[in-house]
């Protein structure tokens, strides 16, 4: 079965993985100095994306539905989050973002999109369907951003990588 004729939380999912995709592959062919170079007035940059993005995926899908995340070397409500100190690592981030999908992947696998979760900064529950549908915004939000800052360094654009052209079988 495929995400085209899923039920309604694969199909969400699949969504949200195919966004999730997207922003890893933004890294790709990239060195770390491109990784970390500020490309907008406010600082964004690729790698502090993805540390927001892997933040917020434990704060949403694990916390909220008393999970166990793991400890934060970082302060998220400071606005750490979206920044690169620097004696954080590219492949430090990349596993951080991974462990954090893994984790919130058990949380979405676990339970019914009408589980209710109660995240620590708001006063009221939220669904895990509402979750899953903040999330794939939040998600393909910041990969637009992420599209706009990879132009800026060295012009490729994109969803998705391109598919090679296929000449006769």
């Amino acid at each position: 079965m495929t995400a085209y004729s899923a039920g309604e939380k694969e199909t969400l999912h699949a969504s949200l993985d195919r966004h999730r995709d997207t922003v890893l592959w933004k890294l790709e062919g990239l060195d770390d100095a491109q990784l970390r170079r500020p490309m907008t007035p406010s600082g964004t940059n690729l790698l502090g994306l993805v540390k927001h993005l892997a933040s917020v995926e434990y704060g949403w899908f694990v916390s909220s539905f008393g999970g166990q995340a793991e400890p934060l070397w970082f302060d998220p409500y400071a606005g750490e989050d979206i920044i690169i100190g620097p004696g954080e690592t590219t492949e430090q981030i990349i596993a951080f973002y991974g462990r954090a999908r893994a984790a919130a992947d058990r949380t979405i696998t676990g339970r019914p999109l009408d589980a209710l979760g109660r995240p620590d900064w708001r006063d009221s529950s939220v669904s895990l369907r509402w979750v899953l549908v903040h999330m794939i915004e939040e998600t393909a939000r910041h990969a637009g951003h992420m599209d706009i800052v990879r132009e800026l360094i060295d012009g490729a654009t994109g969803d998705r990588p391109p598919v090679p052209e296929r000449h006769g079988d």
